[in-house]
């Protein structure tokens, strides 16, 4: 076994990494970005090494740096996580050739799964099903534009050399195939730096069902199940599960056998995973592609056969045999993994950035697991990905394990920015998910639940923030007075007292466009709440950021974190966002401008499809922005001419920085006439 080993990644997957390294007793050196110096994986190596800038091609991807690391340290071998240089075949050699062992395939497996349109015709040899579809190296529009008018649509267009869903996109008419095909090609590039794409006919209603493969260097090979992954948004994981719903001990068995033989079809070594799409409507399965490096999902196979596949890996690629043969692997329960991500669902899940003000995870124990890379008071920057942990849970049964898993979101709490928290709490709770009505459709059939229009906020709520900032004003002025040369100051008292009024105190708040008003009573054993027409009884404490309340009789209990005059109450797993403010001073706030289209987040302009002068209609393309791999289009929110454009092709841009103006038809019309 190793007795040092390099992490070539950052984020939960290095601190997973490390977890087993620990456990085994390997030394662990860690390399970063300057903006993960204060990262936890840095912090929870034995070692750890400066890479760069932020940019990863300035430092994760730095495969030179990262071997010279491993040199310097001593490290027998490198960890390369997922992403980053995972399944770099050229990383893969450069390993073997400076005497380093690369926890991972060999490169020639690399490179036969490394193009999916290579992968497939290498599947067909080793007679693995496959999708129809056009999977051939000549790249050209007009014949990339008739093997997809041939096979029928809707069609998808994927990246050749990678996954992730960038460089993905649905074709639904031959009309809209040539403007698909540039997008997909552009992310394709940035991602992967390659452009080559592949097609295949749609399936309407398939399931995403992957088989764990391992295999060691003695020739055999295994597979440890499957797990459904059908619940995506924009192609993206978002909830995984072990095993698959449905699934017949016939189905799993010809599955596993499927992907063994691809598996052994490359000369395979260590953990791998065979996607395979599952038609509901036939009951057929297809290959899809091959992942040559360990899942983000894998701890859900983890918790179904009691393995430690980071142990397996590590224990395979020093050369052991595999831990346990195929007949000694046995399925106990159910586990769901759900992935946390700082991400907007309201806005087709764009990707947030910003401190996490505040971070309370559920208690882990057998049944809950937290996978995380970062802590209370860190940065989810525009430079990686936006996960912010996998929540993992597990029980004896496929109900029992959703029961835990809608219990362990309610108790997730993060202040500082959006998350998917609510939505996955919505999706965690629908009848059809428990149902097991499961395809890759499902959020987008069940978009309205799952991302219900943002209600009022509730008298409880509203109380509750009220009795915080009363409090806050309260613990203030006992301070005042503890460190006042006059304590028994009449100025000290936080009763309201006014002269020939009676003693009460009148908060304001606005959430959204919406603003409440709660006049607080003082009273002997408490305040008297009145907000709109309702009048509560009501008292609290606060004890840092806790706060215990009792309303009409009710005890309620919150989390309120303070940033400024922004208040977020978190009570039952739903974060409240209301900012305080004084009605006097609103008159005196700029008023904001009309017309403008802001940047929703940072990144670097593709495409500028309008000039000045240009007329529009309502949702007609305006700019194409990339950030985190993904391209995001603006749509022009009404009709109207185009009045200036602010940036050009290649420009960075910051979040919120306006983009272009239009002067709306309406108002042209006025101007005009």
């Amino acid at each position: 076994m190793f007795k040092k080993i390099l992490i070539a990644n950052r984020g939960e997957i290095a601190c997973r990494v490390i977890a087993t390294a620990r456990k085994l007793g390997i030394k662990t050196v860690a390399v970063y970005s300057d903006a993960d110096a204060e990262a936890r994986h840095v912090k929870l190596a034995d070692e750890a090494i400066r890479l760069g800038p932020p940019a990863p091609r300035e430092s994760y991807l730095r495969s030179d740096l990262i071997l010279a690391i491993a040199k310097q340290t001593g490290a027998e071998a490198i960890h390369p996580g997922y992403g980053f240089l995972s399944e770099n075949a050229d990383f893969a050699t450069a390993c073997m050739e400076a005497g380093v062992v690369f926890i991972g395939p060999p490169a020639s497996a690399i490179s036969a799964m490394g193009s999916k349109s290579a992968a497939k015709t290498l599947m067909e040899t080793a007679s693995v099903p496959l999708v129809p579809g056009y999977h051939g190296d000549k790249q050209d529009l007009a014949l990339l534009q008739r093997e997809a008018d041939k096979m029928g649509y809707p069609v998808l267009i994927k990246a050749s050399a990678g996954g992730g869903g960038k460089g993905m996109k649905i074709v639904e008419k031959s009309a809209d195939f040539t403007a698909q095909l540039a997008s997909a090609q552009r992310e394709a590039q940035s991602s992967f730096g390659d452009a080559r794409v592949l097609i295949e006919k749609y399936l309407t209603k398939p399931r995403h069902i992957e088989i764990q493969v391992f295999a060691d260097t003695h020739g055999d090979a295994v597979y440890l199940f499957e797990r459904d992954c059908s619940v995506q948004r924009r192609h993206q994981k978002v909830l995984e599960e072990a095993p698959a719903p449905g699934m017949t001990t016939e189905r799993r068995v010809e599955m596993g056998t499927a992907a063994v033989n691809a598996a052994k079809a490359i000369g395979y070594v260590g953990a791998g995973t065979v996607e395979f799409i599952f038609d509901t409507l036939t009951g057929a399965f297809y290959f899809m592609e091959m992942n040559t490096r360990l899942q983000v999902e894998h701890p859900v196979t983890e918790m179904i056969t009691g393995q430690d596949l980071v142990e397996w890996q590590l224990r395979v690629a020093s050369g052991e045999s595999l831990p346990l043969k195929q007949h000694e692997l046995k399925i106990h329960g159910h586990a769901f993994e759900a992935r946390v991500y700082a991400e907007d669902p309201a806005r087709d899940f764009l990707p947030q950035i910003g401190h996490l003000l505040h971070l309370r995870q559920p208690a882990e124990n057998a049944h809950v697991r937290v996978d995380t890379g970062v802590e209370s008071g860190d940065e989810i920057s525009p430079w990686y990905d936006p996960m912010i942990a996998k929540l993992i849970v597990w029980d004896e049964s496929r109900e029992r394990a959703l029961d835990r898993l809608a219990h362990a979101l309610s108790e997730y709490e993060v202040v500082g920015l959006d998350t998917n928290l609510a939505f996955l709490r919505q999706l965690a709770s629908h009848p059809a998910f428990a149902a097991c009505e499961l395809d890759t459709g499902f959020i987008a059939r069940h978009h309205a639940v799952l991302i219900p229009p943002t209600p009022p906020v509730g008298t409880d709520t509203l109380a509750m923030a009220a009795l915080a900032e009363l409090a806050q004003v309260e613990a203030h002025n006992l301070t005042m007075r503890q460190r006042s040369s006059e304590p028994a100051s009449p100025w000290w008292e936080a009763d309201g007292w006014r002269l020939n009024q009676d003693n009460r105190h009148a908060l304001h708040f606005r959430a959204g466009d919406q603003e409440y008003a709660v006049i607080a009573h003082y009273a002997d054993t408490g305040y008297l709440l009145e907000i709109g027409n309702e009048k509560l009884d009501a008292n609290g404490s606060l004890h840092g950021q806790q706060l215990r309340t009792v309303i009409n009789g009710h005890r309620l209990q919150a989390t309120v974190v303070r940033d400024g005059s922004r208040l977020t109450v978190v009570c039952n797993g739903t974060n409240t966002e209301l900012d305080a403010f004084n009605p006097l001073l609103v008159g005196l706030q700029a008023a904001e401008a009309t017309g403008g289209l802001n940047a929703p987040m940072p990144g670097t302009v593709v495409t500028v499809h309008v000039k000045v002068g240009d007329m529009v209609e309502k949702d007609t393309p305006l700019v194409i922005l990339e950030a985190m791999k993904m391209e995001h289009t603006i749509l022009a929110p009404q009709a109207g001419t185009v009045k200036e454009v602010f940036f050009e092709k290649g420009e960075q841009v910051t979040e919120g920085a306006a983009l272009l103006e239009i002067t709306p038809a309406i108002e042209a019309a006025t101007i005009t006439q």
